[in-house]
């Protein structure tokens, strides 16, 4: 035995057990760049505040990107501090904002670079 196996080691809280539906939550709060509802306080005060409605706001999807894209978003997620969920909610918002004329110019635009 040696003498660092006599050094007094901080006891780990016992981590707390969260229903699904919390953790889907708190998932969701991370999406919109809220804070954590989880990390600390009880389970109680957690679910203060929480509505059910808003874990019907979100379906998951599966995306295939390209590397390029890929990067260029976590770029950008890294830069701003906005997970990439909601940049890509934030991106589709805003081209679905655009006129049909815009929308078409920005595809054609995509499709020149594409090529090149």
């Amino acid at each position: 035995m040696s003498l660092t196996d006599l050094k007094r080691h901080k006891i780990k809280p016992k981590a707390k057990k969260v229903s699904v539906d919390d953790f889907i939550e708190d998932a969701n709060n991370y999406a919109h760049g809220k804070p954590s509802r989880l990390g600390g306080g009880s389970v109680a005060k957690s679910r203060m505040g929480l509505d059910k409605k808003s874990t019907r706001l979100y379906r998951h999807a599966t995306f295939t990107l390209t590397e390029a894209s890929i990067s260029q978003l976590d770029g950008i997620a890294r830069k701003t501090g906005i997970a990439k969920s909601k940049l890509l909610r934030i991106f589709i918002r805003d081209f679905h904002s655009l006129s049909d004329k815009a929308q078409a110019e920005m595809i054609a635009r995509d499709q020149t670079n594409e090529t090149q």
